[in-house]
């Protein structure tokens, strides 16, 4: 990889859409050599898959949360958390907390629910989301010598 590839890698995340007419001139390079590059991106597994980003607020999930947990039973938590439509993330983690779950819902008594459910698996800490500056994943990490 390298700082061209980054570049493409940066554009898709931001637009999963993007024209590879539009792409290749975004990183000053032929639409087949972008083809290209995007095409041996996509075979080494670096690009998994291509998504969209949904509006939660139209969907009526306009309270989000982090929860922070102390597990007791890390399998069923997981499975729990898996089968949830409300949960967006799961992460495992090591130290005192051992979950951190990030879920949308409509409304605080779904999220006081929610949490109700979960209890029997841990001890939960929820943190109530008041907005957020998502960013690309994928940040310049190449030498500019």
């Amino acid at each position: 990889m390298d700082q061209i590839d980054t570049e493409i890698l940066q554009q898709l995340q931001r637009n999963a859409k993007i024209s590879m007419k539009e792409l290749a001139a975004t990183v000053h390079l032929s639409s087949p050599a972008v083809i290209e590059r995007v095409k041996k991106l996509e075979e080494q597994g670096i690009i998994e898959a291509y998504s969209a980003k949904v509006n939660l607020k139209k969907l009526n999930r306009d309270i989000q949360a982090i929860i922070l947990f102390k597990s007791i039973d890390c399998r069923s938590l997981s499975d729990f958390c898996n089968a949830h439509p409300d949960v967006l993330e799961c992460y495992r983690v090591a130290g005192e907390i051992s979950y951190i779950v990030k879920i949308a819902t409509n409304s605080v008594e779904t999220l006081e629910q929610f949490i109700d459910e979960a209890m029997p698996y841990g001890t939960p800490s929820t943190n109530i989301v008041l907005s957020s500056n998502e960013k690309a994943v994928i940040a310049p990490f190449f030498d500019k010598n």
